[in-house]
């Protein structure tokens, strides 16, 4: 049987071939795995089928996601990623890679030397703060095998987007400078912004240009057009001046010139530039972006040859009080995961009707929808529906559709299987109101007595779903997305145990009672803890060793391997010298939840005890430097982790239900 798919780009045609793979095959491709087995012979379509997207455009990722997930991919990870871009239907997309080679040599052509642009660029796990003017000089600096290779990689990137018909988002310049800047060119009008996010000025205060300064331009033209003769361009680029950061002035005219700095910068390297701008900054610091400011700096630039991303539009659109951003063309996102956090969690309904809602909107200016996660490899479910209706016209039937998402991602039908998924799409994946999904399980949080264990559903309904997908293991047991699933719903259960655990400890020391803190302690310290690690270990998907050998793998000497590493080890845990964002990129990784969540519940338990058994008071600023000592030790431990998988993850999900299924 012959079944012929065609499109309007490559991006369509691979977009139609995955539909009929998932609409008429059962098939089903994510982040986890695949599940193609064909069926034989192909089923014939009784007709033809056509199917037209509401918007221009299918947007994908985010600036974060380039330092959380893609740090330290090769050329096969991301080959593999665009190609899943591709049957996803995403035609717009951005291509960072290799910037930092193509700034040293116009920082280099300015006249600053090699020491100056290395207190400038962080280290690799860090680039994407550095890129938004947040950050400098942590963990760096960038080896020039670094630059090298990541140049190599942009070559492949480009052209394998562009190969597909994707659309390319370059970044261009925001006004960013590094102090160098300012010795070569003494007479340039430049500010020093404050501090980012707990850290001082010894790694940020980043110069800004002022816009109405000529080298604003000089650097902005220069950078760009060398950029587009290295890799070429598709004519939309990618800047954010004031990401999480105050602007000098609220005044509306300011900020008018800002933007329009920054677009004529664009195009005096590229006359049909259009800037594609995060919206984040409008709902991140809502007190300073009131109506006035937000008009003016969208309308710094002609109306069209913008385009905004609603970055976080499932939560908290700006589209609803812009007036459609003034006119300008927006994107409806769906952000969905903070710090590439593990834990189930979603916004269904938010998703199934928001960008609907957008498109009907009086005058709206909505040309497409994007997923703009901080970090991805986790809810493969929510990306799956998220690229499913960004083709469509109108609403799903969640429940229907989750069961037969449930089919296809298992290769078989399964009621035990699909009524799991059903109590999930209810529970954990249907957060209403303002929801962030940012993981502040007491299991990846440093300890104190006043932790929060809220959630906003029924953890009975987890606990079920875990009871449900081992029933199925018997028939399913042999697929590999039901082993990633198994792991999951089985680590979230752990997860809301840990909280239960956490409760009675606190209970037991605020009751001065020995005994009880002693017993829960204990549990949670030496078996529920280590449990876990072990199913986590007996996953390739859900190991430590994997994300610092994929670090180590990107070097090309033991220096560069060991720096890599440390860079790696720093970002999931005290991200920063000092804990400045600490355990904000939190994950549940084999190794991990041991040597690091695991030392830290121990130390926590033992200073109570002693605290009970002396009468002095337990004092969270004493244990704080305590535990920062285990946090750091951690990072320098120099333990090498498998990245290989042990044991099997069903005996482990089972030993953990039958000693702690409530």
């Amino acid at each position: 049987v012959a079944v012929a798919v065609t499109g309007s780009s490559g991006v369509a045609a691979a977009a139609g071939l995955y539909r009929y793979l998932r609409d008429s095959c059962g098939c089903h491709l994510s982040w986890s795995g695949a599940q193609l087995r064909l069926p034989d012979p192909l089923p014939r379509l009784r007709a033809e089928i056509r199917v037209a997207a509401p918007g221009r455009y299918r947007y994908y990722q985010n600036v974060c996601a380039q330092s959380y997930s893609f740090a330290w991919w090769d050329w096969a990870r991301w080959e593999r990623e665009i190609d899943w871009m591709a049957l996803s239907g995403i035609n717009l997309a951005p291509a960072f890679a290799g910037q930092e080679a193509v700034w040293q040599r116009v920082y280099r052509n300015l006249g600053l030397n090699q020491s100056e642009i290395d207190k400038y660029f962080t280290g690799p796990a860090f680039l994407a703060w550095n890129r938004m003017g947040n950050l400098r000089r942590w963990a760096g600096p960038l080896p020039p095998a670094w630059h090298l290779k990541q140049q190599y990689l942009q070559y492949r990137i480009v052209e394998r987007m562009r190969s597909l018909g994707m659309t390319t988002v370059l970044p261009a310049f925001a006004g960013h400078v590094p102090q160098g800047v300012l010795r070569v060119f003494p007479h340039v009008n430049a500010t020093r912004l404050g501090g980012w996010s707990h850290f001082d000025c010894t790694y940020s205060c980043i110069y800004l240009l002022d816009p109405e300064d000529p080298m604003f331009q000089v650097i902005g033209t220069l950078f760009l057009k060398e950029l587009i003769k290295e890799f070429g361009t598709d004519h939309v680029y990618s800047a954010d001046t004031f990401n999480e950061m105050t602007p000098l002035s609220s005044d509306p005219a300011y900020l008018s010139r800002v933007s329009s700095a920054v677009f004529r910068s664009m195009k005096g390297a590229d006359p049909e530039a259009l800037w594609l701008m995060q919206g984040w900054l409008f709902q991140h610091q809502p007190d300073f972006w009131q109506p006035a400011q937000v008009r003016a700096l969208l309308h710094g630039v002609p109306l069209g040859r913008m385009i905004v991303l609603d970055l976080f539009a499932e939560s908290k659109p700006v589209y609803q009080w812009t007036e459609s951003f003034y006119g300008q063309p927006f994107i409806w996102c769906m952000l969905h995961n903070f710090g590439g956090n593990h834990g189930l969690f979603g916004t269904v309904e938010a998703i199934n009707h928001g960008p609907f809602a957008a498109r009907r909107f009086p005058n709206s200016t909505m040309v497409g929808t994007g997923l703009v996660p901080e970090g991805i490899e986790q809810n493969d479910m929510v990306y799956e529906l998220m690229n499913e209706l960004g083709w469509r016209q109108e609403p799903l039937d969640l429940p229907s559709w989750v069961t037969r998402y449930a089919e296809r991602r298992y290769g078989a039908p399964n009621a035990a299987a699909g009524s799991a998924w059903r109590l999930l799409l209810r529970s954990v994946y249907n957060c209403t109101g303002v929801c962030v999904n940012h993981n502040r399980s007491p299991l990846v949080r440093r300890p104190s007595l006043h932790m929060d264990t809220e959630l906003w559903y029924n953890a009975s309904d987890v606990y079920e779903a875990w009871r449900l997908l081992l029933s199925a293991g018997a028939e399913l047991g042999s697929s590999p997305t039901f082993r990633y699933d198994l792991v999951d719903v089985t680590r979230q259960a752990a997860q809301q145990l840990v909280s239960d655990y956490y409760l009675s400890i606190r209970r037991a020391f605020q009751s001065h009672a020995l005994p009880e803190l002693l017993t829960a302690g204990g549990v949670l310290v030496y078996d529920l803890l280590p449990e876990l690690d072990s199913l986590l270990s007996s996953h390739s998907l859900f190991l430590l060793g994997r994300w610092l050998d994929s670090a180590r793998a990107a070097a090309t000497s033991d220096r560069e391997a060991t720096q890599y590493e440390l860079n790696a080890r720093n970002q999931v845990t005290l991200w920063g010298p000092n804990g400045n964002i600490l355990d904000y990129a939190n994950k549940q990784l084999g190794g991990l939840v041991l040597d690091y969540y695991g030392v830290r519940w121990s130390l926590f338990v033992s200073v109570l005890v002693e605290s009970l058994n002396s009468g002095r008071p337990f004092r969270q600023d004493r244990f704080n430097q305590a535990v920062f000592q285990v946090e750091r030790g951690f990072i320098y431990n120099k333990k090498r982790y498998p990245a290989v998988p042990v044991g099997d993850t069903l005996e482990i999900s089972r030993k953990l239900f039958l000693k702690y299924y409530p």
